[in-house]
């Protein structure tokens, strides 16, 4: 008798989910798996966060492309958790549950200021300029001169990056056009980025920080007095080849003639923001910084301590990188501190901390947001080596412990989940609509000289792919 595959439902379809999915059909057995997508266009943030001017980073999108062709493979998109199925929707219908919902939202710095007008969350900025149909109607203050991005990370850069990259090389990109159309009318000179710490701790990977040494009329601006190290962050250089890549670049710029171009990108270290200063139109004016020194940890993390001494950086525009965090869906539990699904290596715990019998987390929802597309691979791998332990031993989601013992998978007598959607008269998806989607783009970026042409409200997509009201 042919063994019944596990049925597995994936709700998020960016890089920790499709790597869930990868992984599971290479640990042997056979496996049905359902991926469930709020958006119609599937791949997360490789579509919605990588920077249109890295399309060589987006190439990964053909493997993700692959995994949704095999027979194995059914994607649902425009599907929404919470709205169109819920949580007992898919205990009813699979084995197994994957959350892979990453984190869809900013984390805050919680000062004064924060609020202002012209003061705006990497996040919806990002979201912005790549399409995202929730944030297509946003706007930013392009006609202010100074901008300052605070934070230290690979988003910061790609925000700095936008924001000066000239003209002709964002027209040959995908970069949504409502954000293409806004950038030819900006006035920004210079961006200023504020790291808290010192430049051997910040996060960029230092291709992206090396590009500001390329980019047509546009020059790196570094404070030599800021690349003085203390002995512990000098240590730290040691085996370390992206922070010693990194720190010979920042040098590298330090000791160049004065920067010039007609914009500067000005990178500062250890200084930490402390209020966002407005004018009486309630519009940013400014960043009041501390200066910072750091303080080597028991576990060797270099903590940054304000000093005291205050300075103001004039800017008329903000954004905040400082790191992105998850958002609870109903049904689903959420540690409100963290910020992501609670787990023990990826098994879903619920408020009593135990297990939830069939339920994981991959991703930035299992972890926090940290690491690179590539590291989301490993972490499913992880992941779903739990869920062949667990389907080995006959627990499946929605299917209680009684007795301590597992109770045995059996037949699911409910409705497809396609079935149910269409009784709900929800507009899913397919992967053959997703193709009519994407070549519709895609001959629209032909036409044009770009690799595509993105429609960003859903509607459109939705008629692009064929998918009657």
């Amino acid at each position: 008798m042919t063994e019944a595959p596990t049925r597995v439902a994936i709700v998020g379809a960016g890089p920790a989910g499709f790597f869930a999915a990868e992984a599971l059909l290479k640990a042997g057995g056979a496996a049905a798996i359902d991926i469930i997508n709020r958006l119609p266009p599937p791949y997360g943030l490789v579509r919605d966060g990588v920077a249109p001017d890295h399309q060589a980073i987006k190439s990964v999108a053909r493997v993700y492309s692959k995994l949704l062709a095999r027979d194995e493979v059914r994607y649902f998109g425009n599907v929404t958790l919470g709205t169109d199925v819920t949580v007992d929707d898919l205990r009813a219908r699979y084995d197994q549950i994957v959350y892979a919902v990453g984190a869809q939202s900013a984390r805050r710095l919680g000062i004064p200021g924060e609020d202002l007008r012209g003061s705006h969350a990497a996040f919806e900025f990002v979201a912005w300029y790549n399409g995202h149909p929730d944030y297509r109607d946003a706007r930013f203050d392009l006609d202010a001169e100074h901008v300052v991005v605070i934070g230290n990370g690979n988003v910061a850069i790609d925000v700095a990056r936008i924001l000066v990259l000239s003209l002709d090389r964002l027209a040959a990109t995908d970069i949504a056009d409502h954000a293409l159309a806004a950038l030819r009318h900006r006035r920004v000179k210079r961006v200023t980025l504020l790291g808290r710490r010192g430049p051997a701790q910040a996060s960029f990977t230092n291709p992206e920080l090396r590009e500001f040494g390329r980019l047509d009329e546009v020059g790196a601006q570094v404070d030599a007095r800021e690349l003085d190290l203390d002995p512990q962050s000098e240590a730290s250089l040691e085996g370390n080849a992206v922070r010693t890549r990194n720190m010979n670049t920042l040098r590298g710029y330090a000791e160049a003639a004065p920067a010039g171009g007609d914009r500067i990108v000005h990178f500062r270290f250890l200084v930490s923001p402390v209020e966002i200063l407005g004018g009486e139109d309630g519009r940013v004016t400014g960043v009041r910084v501390e200066k910072n020194r750091l303080v080597p940890q028991e576990d060797g993390y270099m903590r940054a301590v304000g000093t005291g001494d205050t300075e103001v950086v004039p800017c008329g525009m903000v954004v905040r990188s400082v790191g992105y965090r998850g958002k609870p869906i109903p049904g689903v539990p959420f540690d409100e501190r963290r910020g992501i699904v609670p787990n023990e290596g990826g098994r879903v715990t619920g408020a009593g901390g135990g297990t939830v019998p069939g339920e994981y987390v991959v991703g930035w929802a299992k972890r926090g947001p940290s690491g690179v597309i590539g590291t989301n691979k490993s972490d499913a791998a992880a992941t779903v080596d739990l869920m062949r332990e667990d389907r080995e031993a006959g627990i499946v989601a929605g299917r209680l412990r009684e007795g301590g013992d597992p109770a045995p998978a059996a037949p699911r007598r409910v409705a497809d989940l396609a079935g149910l959607l269409r009784q709900r008269g929800v507009r899913r998806v397919d992967e053959a609509a997703w193709r009519r989607l994407d070549e519709h783009e895609t001959a629209r970026g032909k036409a044009e000289g770009r690799p595509r042409v993105k429609l960003c409200s859903v509607e459109e997509m939705l008629e692009a792919a064929g998918v009657g009201t």
